[in-house]
C-alpha cells in the first residue's frame, strides 16, 4: 500500500430519519467500502461512533452528529498516535453537482461545519479529504436542502457518485493521492473558444465598361 492513510472517517449524523439526506454521503461512501472489504460495523459508544476495519485502515462514522464530529476523531487519532496527514474525511459539499468528486490534500472548512469540527479537534487542515457533490441549494435554505432527501432523478447520479467515491478511495490506498485524484477530480468542462472573425476580403474590382 503507497498510501500513508491510516483513518477513514465519513461525516454524517445518526440516526434513520438522516440515513438518506445529503448530509449524509459520507456515511453511504463507507458503507459502500465496507461492502466492498466485507468489514462489520461495531459500536464503540466510549468514542461515540461506528467503527470497521479495512485493509489496513480503521473506518470511522461519528455518532455526535455532524457539529460535533471532531471530538470522536480527534481523540481517536492520537489514540492511536496517528497523524492529521493520516486522516482522509469523506464528505458532502453543495459547490459540487450531485455525484461529482473532488480530492484535497488539505485547505479550509469551506464553511462545512463537519469540517470545522475537525479541523478543531485535530489541531490542523492538514489532512486529505474527498468531497461527493450533492449539488446547490439555489434558494432554498442551506440546511433543508443537506439535510433534505434527494429527488427521484438525482437518485441514480449520487448512488454512481458513491460507488466511485469507494473506488478512488481504493486506488488512493493503492497507488496514492495524485493518482486517486488525476482519475476522479471532477473536471470543469471548458468553454469553447468564439471562432476567430473572418478576415476582410478585398473589396471586388469594379467592373471595367469602357470600349476600346
Amino acid at each position: 500500500m503507497s498510501s500513508s492513510i491510516r483513518i477513514i472517517v465519513g461525516l454524517g449524523n445518526p440516526g434513520a430519519t438522516y440515513a438518506a439526506t445529503r448530509h449524509n454521503v459520507g456515511f453511504m461512501a463507507l458503507d459502500a467500502l465496507a461492502r466492498q472489504w466485507s468489514a462489520v460495523w461495531k459500536s464503540d459508544r466510549g468514542r461515540k461512533c461506528e467503527l470497521a476495519s479495512g485493509p489496513g485502515v480503521l473506518l470511522v462514522k461519528p455518532q455526535t452528529y455532524m457539529n460535533d464530529s471532531g471530538s470522536c476523531v480527534g481523540p481517536l487519532m492520537r489514540y492511536f498516535k496517528f497523524t492529521p496527514e493520516q486522516v482522509l474525511v469523506v464528505y458532502d459539499d453543495t459547490a459540487l453537482p450531485v455525484g461529482g468528486l473532488r480530492l484535497r490534500a488539505g485547505g479550509s472548512d469551506g464553511g462545512h461545519n463537519g469540517m470545522k469540527s475537525l479541523i478543531a479537534h485535530l489541531g490542523s487542515d492538514h489532512f486529505p479529504r474527498l468531497r461527493i457533490g450533492i449539488g446547490s441549494h439555489g434558494q432554498k435554505s442551506l440546511v433543508g436542502h443537506v439535510l433534505g432527501h434527494f429527488a427521484p432523478e438525482e437518485k441514480p447520479l449520487i448512488e454512481e457518485g458513491v460507488q466511485h467515491a469507494a473506488k478512488a478511495v481504493q486506488l488512493l490506498l493503492r497507488e496514492g493521492f495524485e493518482a486517486a485524484a488525476n482519475r476522479y477530480n471532477l473536471r470543469k468542462k471548458k468553454e469553447p473558444k468564439p471562432a476567430p472573425p473572418a478576415p476582410e476580403q478585398p473589396p471586388a474590382p469594379a467592373a471595367d465598361s469602357s470600349e476600346e
